[in-house]
């Protein structure tokens, strides 16, 4: 039989063990601790990098939501292609969240934590109309598409301001996707006219 060689104090528990209340003074101050990443970045740039970015992010989520939207309520004899094109789309938008977000943590920031959070931070419009006509559908997608190519570039060149080059070149791949996507929106509603 082993001995319990675990010293006790005068109260009769081991030492160094913790007291219920002392686990939850231990939770809360790691609760408030800062989540403190290490990084080549000032606290400027930090601070730059990641109200841009996570204004970006929560524009991407707008942008996701707004494309599923259509996706989910686009009607018409071109239905099928639409709603497949949307659903590509959609999810190379929805792709590119985990990356924005893990760049602002990477760079010693803070990101996004709720749909209140997005929603606050958002500047692209939702459209909650009960009926769309599908070539508006691509037209407002096209335009948000152009819109979101605008704010990236923006960031982009903060990003270049603070030599920030890893947040430049995924950037640059955002970019590229959003101006192709505004291609194929384009393309897809060319020659035809509203309710086809």
């Amino acid at each position: 039989m082993a001995k319990n060689t675990q010293s006790k104090s005068a109260s009769g528990k081991a030492a160094g063990a913790k007291t219920p209340e002392t686990e939850v003074q231990d939770a809360k101050t790691r609760r408030k601790a800062p989540l403190a990443t290490p990084t080549r970045l000032g606290s400027n740039a930090t601070r730059d990098i990641e109200g841009a970015m996570n204004a970006l992010l929560a524009d991407t989520f707008a942008l996701y939501l707004k494309t599923k939207n259509f996706h989910w309520h686009v009607s018409g004899p071109h239905f099928r292609d639409y709603h497949l094109m949307l659903d590509e789309q959609a999810a190379q938008i929805l792709a590119t969240t985990d990356d924005m977000a893990e760049r602002v943590r990477k760079i010693g920031g803070t990101t996004l934590r709720s749909i209140g959070h997005i929603a606050r931070l958002q500047r692209l419009a939702d459209n909650d109309a009960d009926f769309v006509e599908p070539l508006d559908m691509l037209a407002e997608l096209r335009q948000d598409n152009l819109d979101m190519v605008v704010r990236m570039k923006e960031v982009h060149d903060l990003c270049d301001d603070h030599d920030d080059v890893a947040s430049e070149s995924l950037l640059e791949n955002w970019i590229d996707d959003a101006e192709r996507r505004a291609w194929f929106l384009f393309e897809a509603s060319r020659g035809l006219s509203s309710g086809h």
